[in-house]
């Protein structure tokens, strides 16, 4: 029985649809999500419902709340938004209080938390003690026919597709051998943020004017943004740090046989 907190946002949806199209896998598959929502994305939910989804109305602050709709749960899947990442350290705390709740899937499905001095430190701590007992930079606007890349933009990345992501949790739930208490380093294929330049110029047929901003600048800005209380995410940073690009995979622990498709595919 699975229980997904989030469910309703961007790579939200694109797990929670993988987990429907496996749900013969599966037993209930119940999603909490606030009053808000039902009343903004009332048609989204109700397309849930009638795909068997139970669809809960809480406030996952409340602990009360949470211990309601944790009854009968086996695996808790959290897909939830920066905002509440601190919040998933009183769910697991609260699910640690039953006798059913037996995996915890925290929201990570991009960046390596490792990579980030700014990162949620509590977090971080809290699941690695369980495992052991304004300027934009780096970005690209089409519309605008602008890119901004770090130092010359020819360091390889490695980037997963949405599709992917749901994909890979659905196997992660499907083989917790291969995923019972660790980060799994997992994605769909390499490229360079120059390439997806000449990509977006080729499927355009315009050139976009590119600015490029030094490692060191970035890493200036994102230190000052975090200061200020205004973060900034280190996507861009990470990438030009070379960090997505570990020695092993962990593709084949899940038995995931990826098709390598060229991302001007997306």
């Amino acid at each position: 029985n699975l229980l997904v907190f989030g469910a309703t946002g961007n790579i939200d949806a694109y797990i929670l649809r993988e987990i429907l199209k496996n749900k013969d896998s599966f037993g209930e598959i119940t999603i909490i999500t606030s009053q808000g929502t039902v009343e903004n994305k009332a048609e989204q939910l109700q397309n849930l419902r009638s795909e068997g989804v139970e669809v809960i109305v809480g406030d996952v602050t409340n602990p009360v709340d949470v211990l309601n709709v944790l009854k009968g749960i086996n695996t808790v899947i959290s897909t939830v938004g920066r905002n509440i990442l601190g919040e998933q350290i009183k769910w697991i705390q609260l699910a640690e209080k039953t006798t059913f709740v037996t995996r915890f899937f925290p929201s990570e499905y991009g960046t390596d938390i490792d990579c980030s001095p700014y990162a949620d430190g509590q977090m971080l701590a809290y699941l690695s003690a369980l495992a052991e007992s304004a300027r934009v930079v780096g970005t690209y606007d089409v519309k605008a026919k602008i890119a901004t890349l770090i130092e010359d933009g020819k360091g390889k990345v490695s980037l997963t597709t949405p599709k992917d992501v749901g994909r890979l949790v659905v196997k992660a739930l499907l083989h917790p051998e291969a995923s019972k208490k660790r980060a799994l380093k997992v994605n769909s294929f390499i490229t360079t943020p120059a390439d997806i330049v000449a990509e977006f110029e080729k499927q355009t047929g315009e050139k976009l004017t590119v600015t490029y901003t030094s490692l060191a600048e970035l890493k200036e800005l994102e230190t000052a943004a975090w200061e200020n209380k205004v973060p900034l995410a280190p996507l861009r940073r990470i990438w030009a740090e070379g960090a997505t690009l570990y020695v092993k995979r962990d593709n084949s622990l899940l038995t995931l046989k990826i098709t390598w498709r060229h991302w001007q595919t997306l």
